[in-house]
């Protein structure tokens, strides 16, 4: 009787347990505007995340050159 249970249990578990990508970011080219977490209008390069129920969408940021490869030109 507890194999029974623990087979239905991870049935179960199988059955609403989220894939790993949905808690990640990932870039994405937007071409029809979407609403960002704010509410703006976003286009182009965005981040998006699925949370479960639909898609969420920020704005994405380049990040600037790390410090150690600025140079100074003297």
């Amino acid at each position: 009787m507890t194999i029974e249970r623990n087979s239905a249990t991870s049935e179960v578990s199988k059955r609403w347990a989220k894939p790993a990508w949905t808690g990640a970011w990932h870039l994405w080219q937007v071409i029809i505007p979407r609403r960002s977490i704010t509410g703006k209008l976003l286009h182009g390069t965005v981040l998006r995340r699925h949370n479960g129920r639909h898609w969420i969408y920020k704005r994405f940021v380049e990040p600037d050159a790390p410090a150690g490869n600025c140079r100074n030109q003297e």
